[in-house]
């Protein structure tokens, strides 16, 4: 695998290079592909960019580019979905003047990473400070059920995790639980750093810890992707819940099972599709055509999720699956989504960013 890692390394930078866009007020913005078609910040993406390729972006840069989202926050907690070169906060996925229902149930959980993760580097504390009650209050905005879990009524659905933003998961939430969860833990560290109580968020964490059992599917051994519409096996949920540490003991080994078992039925040219076989959503937001974008396409955005737990359990497939990423980005382009005739938008840069810092991780613990 280490011979993919310059490759990627080298391809990484070019396309953070050119996804900058020049706000109007002279902040550098990383847009979400590298050829800077968006004209806005993503909370998410930029989120990615960080924890993946900190060593790739300038620190001051990086630091003006999350203070610009930190300043688009509303009264109530709400962080921005993203924020555009003019400096309009747009809150819900979609058009400005059609947005998607309500604000999307990830935003604060990575406006949380984007700050740990560059203080992680940098050790700016005093910048984790300034902002560490801006963050407990978005964390707080983002509704949840009784046992602490995201969710979503299924009378009002709205985007949850923003990669199946189109998708309308209802009731207690998968991926956006697990981001929460993982936001709760860093937030944590943040208040260690600043000389805060840590003690509510890691009690936050335990609470899912314990409450997303209700998602766990045993016949499968995988998690679901929520508890109403759309409770159907999910494969990037299942996935993130190896890498971010969450699943453990017992539950790790089923899932690293499941994902070498059931290889065939999601993973195609090296990328992942949300469910498996060619299962589509049971319900979305808008038309989305089965076999394309978020409802049945493949991404590299979870690749490097799979990657990492295949090395944990079946090395040479997981040399296998990044040999055929990489040749396919070399050969067709790094798209956002792909399927048999189907790509979706080239330079896509956290496809590029997620499985490098994928491969990152596993090559430092080897």
């Amino acid at each position: 695998m280490e011979q993919h890692l310059s490759w990627l390394e080298g391809t990484a930078r070019r396309e953070l290079i050119g996804c900058r866009a020049t706000a109007r007020d002279g902040t550098i913005l990383f847009t979400p592909d590298g050829e800077a078609h968006y004209s806005a910040l993503w909370t998410r993406d930029f989120g990615y960019m960080v924890e993946n390729a900190f060593e790739l972006l300038d620190a001051t840069e990086m630091r003006a580019a999350i203070e610009y989202l930190l300043r688009g926050q509303r009264a109530d907690g709400c962080i921005p979905d993203r924020v555009q070169v003019d400096g309009l906060p747009v809150y819900s996925a979609g058009p400005v003047d059609n947005p998607l229902g309500d604000p999307t149930a990830d935003n604060s959980q990575f406006m949380v990473s984007l700050v740990y993760d560059y203080v992680r580097h940098t050790e700016d504390h005093a910048f984790a400070c300034r902002w560490l009650d801006a963050l407990r209050q978005a964390l707080e905005f983002t509704p949840r059920d009784a046992n602490g879990l995201v969710y979503i009524p299924p009378e009002r659905p709205h985007s949850p995790y923003g990669f199946t933003d189109t998708i309308a998961k209802t009731g207690a939430l998968l991926f956006s639980s697990l981001l929460y969860w993982k936001a709760c833990n860093e937030l944590a560290s943040l208040c260690t750093w600043c000389g805060a109580d840590p003690a509510p968020d890691v009690r936050r964490a335990s609470q899912i810890e314990r409450a997303l059992d209700c998602l766990w599917d045993d016949d499968t051994g995988a998690y679901r992707a929520a508890t109403r519409d759309c409770c159907q096996i999910d494969v990037w949920g299942s996935a993130f819940a190896v890498y971010s540490g969450f699943a453990q003991a017992e539950r790790r080994a089923r899932l690293l099972r499941f994902l070498r078992d059931r290889y065939a039925d999601y993973v195609y040219r090296g990328q992942v599709r949300h469910l498996l076989g060619d299962e589509t959503w049971e319900r979305t937001l808008i038309p989305v055509p089965p076999g394309t974008y978020q409802n049945g396409a493949y991404w590299a955005t979870a690749s490097g999720w799979v990657l990492a737990a295949l090395a944990e359990i079946d090395t040479p497939l997981a040399a296998q699956m990044l040999d055929d990423l990489v040749a396919d980005f070399q050969t067709h382009g790094i798209f956002e989504c792909v399927n048999a005739g189907y790509e979706k938008l080239d330079h896509y840069v956290a496809s590029i960013v997620n499985p490098l810092g994928a491969l990152r991780r596993i090559l430092n613990k080897q």
